[in-house]
């Protein structure tokens, strides 16, 4: 049992010197994030993605209850 309690202990103590970003991973990080969206933006505006959207949204809203 004490090993076990070392080494959650050990684990514990790493996490806690390594818990954040510095400013560099940050940008990095938001770079991607935007790059993401950009990409994604482009797909959901894209002519077959919004008549996919606007077929499934008339269905919806069109269904018999």
């Amino acid at each position: 049992m004490r090993k076990v309690m070392d080494w959650a202990r050990g684990l514990v103590r790493r996490a806690r010197a390594d818990s954040g970003m510095t400013t560099s991973e940050y940008a990095v990080g938001t770079i991607a994030a935007c790059a993401f969206a950009a990409v994604l933006y482009k797909v959901v505006t894209s002519a077959p993605v919004m008549a996919q959207l606007q077929s499934l949204l008339k269905g919806a809203l069109d269904a018999k209850f």
